[in-house]
C-alpha cells in the first residue's frame, strides 16, 4: 500500500552562532520522511540535533534554510495548519498543579479555539487511562499520570501527528509499559507518533522504522528491522563445568573471552562461522558444557557502531 507521507523534510540545516561567533551546525541539509501511521524513532547522542529539529517543528527554532512540510503543508507558508497537525509532548512536566486533568484539557482546548460541542476531554482521558483522575488535583497525579496527562494535553486538537520527546525518561519500569501500551493503543487509531529516545530497546520495541542523527547529519534511516538484520557480529555465552584455554590456532576471526564464574563468550561474524564450528571449538579443549544462550547484538550496538566517529 503507497503510504502517503505525514511529515517530509528536505534539506534541512539549523546554525547557530555563539558570542565568539563560531557557528555550529545543529543540522545539516538533513532529509527525511516520517509515512502516515508509523512509529518513527529520531535516535541520537546528546547534542545530535533532536530538540533542534522537534523544536523547528514546534515553531519555537526557525531554520536557516529547507523545506519542512506537514500533510503537505509548508512551515513556511501555512505555519498555523503545520501546528494544530502536532501535538508535542515535552520532556519536562510543567502542569499546574491546582488544576484537574479534566479543566486543563479544557483549558488547553480553549486556548486552541476548540468550541465546546466539538471537544473530546473524556475520550481523550480515557484514552491515557486518566478517566477515574478526571477531577483530582494535577499535583496529586504520581509521575506516570502526569506524563500521560502531558500526552493527553498534546492531544487536545486531535493532532494526527503525537511528538514524544524523551518520554519515559525518570519513569520507571511499570509506568514505561503502561505508558507504551497507551502509545501503541494511540497509534492503531491512526495517529502518526514521532519519537525521541536514549533507551534502545524502547525503540527497538516500538519503532517501525528509525533515523540516527549525529552532530546533525541523518548517518541511517532503515525500518528496525533491516536495522537489526545489519548487525554483523553475534554472540554465544557458554556455561561450561571449568575453564580451560583455548588452542588460538585457526580460530579465524572467533573470539573467546573468559568470566571467572566458569562463563565462556564467543564473539564471531554471523556470515562466516556455523554454530556447531564454535560448539566444537569448546569442546576439543576438553570441557562439559551445561548450557548455551545466544545474543543476536541488539539496537544499542549498532548505535554505539555509527555514532563512534
Amino acid at each position: 500500500m503507497n503510504q502517503n507521507n505525514a511529515l517530509k523534510v528536505e534539506n534541512l540545516t539549523k546554525i547557530y552562532s555563539d558570542k565568539y561567533s563560531e557557528e555550529i551546525k545543529a543540522l545539516s541539509n538533513l532529509n527525511l520522511e516520517v509515512k502516515e501511521g508509523e512509529i518513527f524513532g529520531l535516535l541520537g547522542p546528546n547534542g545530535a540535533g533532536k530538540t533542534t529539529f522537534l523544536n523547528i517543528l514546534a515553531g519555537t527554532v526557525i531554520k536557516n534554510s529547507g523545506s519542512v512540510k506537514v500533510w503537505g503543508h509548508d512551515l513556511d507558508k501555512n505555519p498555523r495548519q503545520v501546528r494544530s497537525s502536532i501535538g508535542i509532548v515535552p520532556q519536562e512536566v510543567n502542569l499546574d498543579a491546582f488544576f484537574s486533568p479534566y479543566k486543563l484539557l479544557e483549558l488547553q482546548a480553549g486556548l486552541y479555539g476548540i468550541p465546546k460541542k466539538d471537544r473530546i476531554t473524556e475520550t481523550i482521558l480515557k484514552l491515557v487511562s486518566l478517566e477515574k483522575q478526571a477531577n483530582a488535583y494535577a499535583r496529586s497525579l504520581s509521575g506516570g499520570m502526569k506524563r500521560r496527562l502531558l500526552i493527553a494535553k498534546a492531544m487536545v486538537h486531535r493532532p494526527p501527528i503525537l511528538v514524544l520527546d524523551e518520554p519515559t525518561a525518570g519513569v520507571d519500569v511499570q509506568l514505561r509499559q503502561n505508558l507504551w501500551n497507551n502509545v501503541k493503543t494511540l497509534n492503531k487509531q491512526g495517529v502518526t507518533i514521532i519519537l525521541t529516545t536514549h533507551v534502545m530497546y524502547e525503540a527497538q520495541e516500538m519503532c517501525d522504522r528509525i533515523a540516527i542523527l549525529n552532530k546533525g547529519n541523518l548517518i541511517t534511516l532503515d525500518t528496525t528491522n533491516n536495522l537489526l538484520n545489519s548487525i554483523k557480529t553475534k554472540k554465544i555465552i557458554f556455561k561450561v563445568n571449568k575453564i580451560n584455554k583455548i588452542n588460538l590456532e585457526n580460530l579465524n576471526g572467533i573470539k573467546f573471552s573468559y568470566k571467572s564464574n566458569n562463563e565462556i563468550t564467543a564473539t564471531y561474524e554471523k556470515k562466516k562461522h556455523k554454530i556447531d564450528e564454535i560448539i566444537s571449538k569448546v569442546k576439543n579443549a576438553e570441557m562439559e558444557i551445561y548450557d548455551i544462550s545466544t545474543d543476536e547484538g541488539n539496537l544499542e550496538d549498532i548505535f554505539i557502531d555509527l555514532t563512534k566517529s
